[in-house]
């Protein structure tokens, strides 16, 4: 597959095979999300925001898997690199229990370590005084554990702050901070003292009634943190305005509230900026990441921490072998080929683009996003729905957020004929959608 030419391909989807494979899987599967029947197949080509499905479908991927792939498929940025490494096993280590070198010392290593990335990390952080991590599995994880230390942290733990809009993850800590939609939380129990605020400079306002020493009702002293997404994800793709987040720092200062920035969508590189919160006048305390770091992790300064060693554990924290490698290889990628910059003019060309599209199309109500974290809102959800359906079925991958949005996330390193292709599809769809539903 030659990524400057092949072009997406669809006979049908889903195919026979593919909807052979679908059912397999759900013979023993639990419920899930499964947003729609395509089934990438890992034996057949794929490079960049291109794959091959299992019945020789090919995609063009705006999804990133969730910006789980902030390079794509295949990357040579990354598998060059990741050649080199000679697989063993275990590929996963007890890994706050034991220790794991690739080869040499430090300095001279071949292939980077869970320790390396964990340096990198400080590195790409050090501007807010950070300069300790704790790797984990997961991005649940990792707000679990930034949760965990905060609460640590604070003399009298009584209260958190969360948005309207929020999504934090899935296990029963990070549930609690969800405020998008209710399945995610519904009949499971939750921790106490957790108030939500409107993501906006209302909700700021709002929050400095509640904390007010003489009218409001949450001693200041009794809130372990405040916890947002820079730029909200799942909630929407909501973007806030500088002054929003500029009048949220300077009251958590105030106050001494540790910020949490859950950077598991936004940070490596996807908004042009390493983190998200890099676009704005805040100060987090706290950074957790995931998805395109390939493992979890929190970040923050070594006084956060529990000192008491066993305070904090995992199993399989800081042993991932090949993810934390592969981990160090994308942050070492999107450093070495200015992949920041890219994402940043590449995100502004494509929102320019949409906006000309969806010019003549009433159906799209706004185009929103920072670097290459971008979203479409339709006027209705039916609306957004067809239009994720039709994209599919001429190959181009996309996925909703919020109650009536379509996220794109092309990989940091799309090329202007990639986002074109999309483009087309994007263009073709609208109008077939408006003509649909305009006629009788």
């Amino acid at each position: 597959m030659d990524r400057d030419t092949v072009e997406p391909h669809v006979d049908s989807l889903p195919g026979p095979r593919s909807s052979e494979w679908v059912a397999y899987h759900h013979e023993t599967a639990a419920p899930s999300t499964y947003v729609y029947d395509f089934v990438w197949d890992i034996t057949e080509d794929a490079i960049g925001p291109f794959c091959t499905d299992a019945d020789g479908n090919v995609l063009l991927d705006f999804t990133s898997h969730v910006a789980s792939a902030p390079l794509g498929y295949n990357n040579p940025k990354v598998l060059d690199r990741a050649d080199e490494f000679d697989l063993v096993d275990p590929l996963k280590i007890a890994g706050q229990d034991f220790y794991v070198s690739t080869g040499g010392t430090p300095d001279d290593a071949s292939m980077p370590a869970p320790a390396h990335l964990m340096d990198k990390l400080t590195a790409l952080s050090s501007h807010y005084g950070f300069d300790t991590v704790f790797l984990s599995n997961s991005g649940a994880e990792a707000v679990e554990n930034a949760m965990k230390i905060c609460y640590d942290n604070c003399e009298t733990p009584k209260y958190a702050i969360t948005f309207d809009g929020a999504f934090h993850g899935r296990t029963l800590g990070a549930l609690s901070l969800n405020r998008s939609k209710s399945v995610y939380r519904r009949k499971f129990p939750e921790l106490s003292g957790i108030h939500d605020i409107e993501f906006s400079e209302a909700g700021v306002e709002r929050l400095r009634s509640k904390l007010d020493p003489d009218a409001g009702h949450i001693p200041p002293e009794e809130v372990a943190f405040l916890i947002l997404e820079p730029i909200q994800g799942e909630g929407g793709y909501h973007v806030p305005s500088p002054e929003f987040l500029s009048a949220l720092d300077d009251l958590c200062r105030a106050h001494d509230i540790p910020i949490i920035a859950d950077e598991i969508q936004s940070g490596v590189g996807r908004t042009g900026e390493m983190w998200a919160v890099d676009h704005y006048d805040i100060e987090p305390d706290v950074i957790t990441s995931a998805k395109a770091l390939r493992v979890g992790a929190t970040i923050s300064r070594s006084d956060m921490f529990p000192s008491e060693t066993s305070r904090l554990s995992s199993t399989w924290g800081a042993g991932d072998i090949l993810g934390s490698m592969r981990g160090a290889l994308t942050l070492a990628a999107i450093e070495d080929h200015n992949l920041l910059d890219h994402a940043a003019e590449m995100g502004t060309y494509f929102m320019d683009r949409l906006r000309m599209i969806s010019a003549d199309h009433a159906m799209v109500e706004d185009v929103r996003g920072v670097g290459l974290m971008i979203a479409l809102e339709f006027d209705t959800v039916d609306r957004r729905d067809a239009v994720m359906e039709a994209t599919l079925q001429r190959g181009l991958l996309t996925l909703g957020c919020g109650q009536k949005s379509l996220r794109l996330l092309p990989p940091l390193d799309v090329t202007e004929r990639e986002l074109e292709l999309g483009i087309d599809i994007l263009d073709s769809v609208f109008t077939e959608i408006g003509d649909a539903v305009s006629s009788p």
